[in-house]
């Protein structure tokens, strides 16, 4: 890579302020766009993901932005909205229908459900059931509810086709698996038609699906390097589908861990995860460096934001950006 290639970005769903998870996610991602390229560094953008307008709460974007500032994590460039972005993921889908590689589903929950059942198939707690594929041949009559991505079909079209050497390097297909390299991680696969299926790209109540906005966006925003939560490492397999299937590059990953709760649950809005309190933001900052292996500030009474974020930018380099 040359220099100045790096993008990088923070994602947060504003579905309430940060909290001690999400700093870590975004501080994480702040350090490894500064960090780049021996600490010349790149660009790091802030996108917010309000695609599911439902569960987004008026003003947490604007607060999300301002906790953000107060922690002198201050993106390159202004802010992007996904709920300004239909009509890109409107010609995303278009794209995919006209490639047979997306169709309608008429598909419930509960008639998935039931599907599963029929097939005799136990329900297993906190596991995602796949998709069993009964509208890939058309929708026998019946009103089409969402859209799906036709996984199957393009995996067995991804297996017979050659790899660009560049591509191969991130990611490759074998044995109706797909394998990639996470940068914290290591290797890492997952058989997509057999653990999530034929996913939704537009859900039944007409908002975007995440795996789609996504993988527009990105590209859209020419990221280089995801870095993100180890929560959603597994929707990678996902995203490095379609963005083969839209002919989109495809960025490198690094999942960070997660912080959690008393009970071994991830810490997140959902599960009642307090707000972030950053009436001093350096100690927020240095508990959330603490989960991603960074050093402790020797004087933290008598250290700026700034040069602690220049510790942090120098210890990352050699735990994480060691082949970038």
């Amino acid at each position: 890579m040359s220099a100045g290639s790096y993008v990088g970005r923070f994602a947060p769903s504003p579905t309430g302020p940060l909290h001690a998870g999400s700093l870590v996610a975004a501080l994480a991602s702040w350090l490894d766009a500064r960090a780049w390229n021996g600490g010349q560094g790149g660009r790091w953008l802030v996108r917010i993901e309000d695609v599911d307008t439902p569960r987004c709460m008026p003003g947490a974007a604007e607060r999300i932005l301002a906790q953000l500032a107060s922690c002198g994590l201050v993106p390159d460039e202004p802010p992007r909205w996904q709920s300004h972005r239909g009509a890109q993921y409107q010609q995303a889908l278009d794209q995919l229908l006209a490639c047979t590689l997306a169709y309608p589903c008429a598909c419930s929950r509960k008639d998935i459900e039931m599907a599963h059942a029929a097939a005799g198939h136990a329900h297993q707690r906190h596991i995602e059931r796949p998709y069993p594929g009964t509208c890939r041949h058309g929708l026998q009559g019946r009103t089409a509810r969402s859209w799906r991505f036709a996984t199957t079909k393009f995996i067995q079209k991804q297996a017979l086709a050659p790899v660009h050497k560049t591509q191969q390097a991130i990611f490759s297909i074998a044995n109706n698996c797909l394998h990639w390299t996470d940068r914290r991680l290591g290797p890492q696969q997952q058989d997509v038609e057999h653990s999530v299926g034929d996913f939704v790209l537009r859900r039944a109540d007409g908002l975007w699906a995440y795996q789609l906005a996504v993988v527009v966006d990105d590209a859209a925003q020419a990221i280089t390097h995801v870095v993100r939560g180890e929560d959603l490492a597994d929707n990678t397999p996902r995203q490095i589908l379609l963005q083969q299937a839209l002919q989109l590059p495809t960025p490198q990953y690094l999942h960070t861990p997660l912080v959690r709760g008393a009970d071994g649950e991830k810490l997140s809005k959902q599960h009642g995860a307090a707000p972030l309190v950053l009436e001093s933001p350096l100690q927020a900052l240095q508990t959330a460096a603490n989960v991603l292996g960074l050093p402790a500030l020797v004087h933290p009474d008598n250290t700026s934001l700034g040069d602690a974020l220049s510790l942090w930018i120098n210890a990352w380099m050699p735990l994480y950006n060691r082949a970038l």
